[in-house]
């Protein structure tokens, strides 16, 4: 996992008891930590195995298919593959850094997607996975691993649409800011693996899936668009996101065509929760947003914090989230100190500008004005992935100081969040922070600290 004393070590804010907070950020990756989280929900009883909270028997002749697919697939794998190292002999590891990987375990494809939007890589992917889980019979079992970024990293289009059909459509959902759960419902009638597309690739085997979650509230159905799971979002649901989405770019006919012969039924629609399919299924969250913030808040008190969990639905345009936190800081000043509160969830940016950045930089960006001042308060955001946005920072840190140093240097944080170039804006001030990939993702994660 990641030295968080060296990455705050880096950062130019006022961060005092950095080894304690270091500890508090660790301990919530650390919860999420994939190998581990997958290894605790899989167990061997010779005669059967228990898959999360299912039992299921492998007849002589029954093989293990393991799909694993999203940032931490290659953990995910591991993880399995510790608990059944003579099962697990085939199957397709998706994800976006072989670096991840660790020993590679034969009889497994590896292959590299794409994202945040699909490439030639994410369509690889989803050929592979198609291939895998043919001729498969009700003997077998398919072992589904996912995590956050499945969505882009595998894809495999409907007739008609092609892969820059797909990533025209992804660029202007992302401009439009639009949320994971409008995103998959769109890709999900248009992808054959999404929204239940797996179950039915896989018939009539069975499929058991242990799911990192990287969505607020953890739907099921939505983390990384359901590939398994029934889809209760229909082509008249897509049909309103994509109206939406148009201001932002245009959008292929293919897709509109597509997304619009689905409403008036031309096209089937995905598997819904009636549809007997469902019932050979079962998933397991085995990691998320909330036991990540719930294992932090522990940490802190252990660490003689007064600490709370505040919310685990950050949500909605990260700038207003960053005013918000600078706002309870101010209004938390006179909070007995050291104490750490801890947000969790994912917000949105609706992109205006040309500047760079990820959601995480612009919630801190967006806190600069209001932090200005505040002696001893540091607010830390970050991406558990280790990647924010399109850029290799995770987050940044701001103290009331932040503003001034600014200044010195010229800069106007409005003008940079006008532009959504909180990425530069933090490279010139020095308050990024670079974790690199961290092989796990279980959302974003904000913290508030007073020393």
């Amino acid at each position: 996992m990641v030295n968080f004393r060296s990455v705050l070590e880096v950062t130019r804010c006022n961060i005092q008891m950095k080894g304690e907070v270091a500890a508090i950020l660790s301990e919530a990756l650390e919860a999420a930590d994939p190998r581990d989280a997958v290894a605790r929900n899989i167990v061997d009883n010779k005669t059967f195995l228990r898959i999360g909270e299912k039992d299921y028997s492998l007849p002589p002749g029954g093989n293990i298919v393991t799909i694993a697919l999203g940032k931490a697939a290659p953990a995910m794998l591991q993880g399995a593959t510790a608990r059944l190292p003579e099962q697990i002999t085939r199957g397709v590891c998706v994800s976006k850094q072989r670096i991840q990987q660790g020993q590679p375990i034969a009889g497994i494809h590896y292959l590299i997607g794409d994202h945040p939007v699909p490439g030639e890589g994410s369509l690889a992917a989803g050929r592979a996975i198609r291939d895998a889980l043919s001729s498969l019979t009700s003997d077998d079992l398919v072992l589904l691993l996912l995590s956050g970024g499945g969505s882009a990293l595998a894809t495999l289009p409907v007739e008609g649409v092609t892969l820059t059909d797909m990533q025209q459509l992804t660029t202007a959902l992302l401009r439009s800011g639009a949320s994971i759960s409008e995103m998959n419902a769109v890709r999900k009638h248009l992808d054959q693996i999404k929204g239940g597309g797996l179950i039915k690739m896989a018939k009539p085997a069975r499929v058991a899936a242990l799911v990192l979650s990287d969505v607020v509230g953890s739907p099921l159905d939505v983390i990384a668009s359901g590939p398994a799971y029934p889809d209760p979002t229909t082509f008249e649901t897509a049909l309103e996101v994509l109206r939406k989405a148009e201001k932002f770019g245009a959008l292929p006919l293919s897709i509109t065509h597509y997304i619009e012969g689905g409403v008036k039924g031309l096209y089937p629609e995905t598997v819904k929760p009636d549809d007997l399919l469902v019932e050979n299924t079962s998933h397991t969250i085995v990691g998320s947003n909330l036991a990540s913030c719930c294992a932090a808040v522990k940490k802190a008190r252990e660490l003689e914090f007064y600490a709370d969990l505040v919310t685990d639905k950050l949500i909605g345009e990260a700038r207003h989230a960053g005013r918000y936190l600078a706002q309870l800081a101010r209004v938390r000043a006179d909070t007995p100190r050291p104490y750490a509160l801890i947000f969790g969830g994912e917000t949105t940016v609706t992109v205006t500008g040309s500047g760079m950045g990820g959601r995480n930089q612009e919630v801190a960006l967006a806190a600069v004005n209001g932090l200005a001042g505040l002696k001893r308060t540091v607010i830390i955001t970050l991406a558990t992935d280790g990647e924010d946005g399109p850029t290799d920072a995770a987050g940044a840190a701001v103290d009331g100081t932040t503003l001034a140093r600014a200044e010195e240097l010229g800069l106007d944080p409005k003008t940079f969040l006008a532009n959504n170039d909180a990425y530069t804006f933090f490279k010139k001030t020095g308050d990024l922070l670079f974790v690199g990939p961290t092989g796990t993702n279980v959302n974003d994660i904000s913290f508030v600290f007073g020393f």
